[in-house]
């Protein structure tokens, strides 16, 4: 079996990005648990890296 990863694909789910900044996985997950698009779908929850981060443009422009 071949894969592209751990991740789900943009062919299977295509949606927004959600940038929260949480101490851990369970900080992250009570906001989201509270998301109204939660009733349509699946979430994903991630760390981001610090390249992550620094690459994003958003939060790219709110740093300078």
């Amino acid at each position: 079996m071949v894969s592209d990863g751990p991740f789900a694909e943009t062919k299977e789910i295509l949606g927004g990005t959600l940038i929260l900044e949480a101490a851990d996985r369970a900080e992250a997950i009570r906001p989201i648990a509270r998301h109204p698009g939660i009733r349509m779908g699946s979430f994903e929850i991630r760390p981001a890296d610090q390249a992550f981060m620094a690459e994003h443009p958003v939060l790219r422009n709110m740093q300078e």
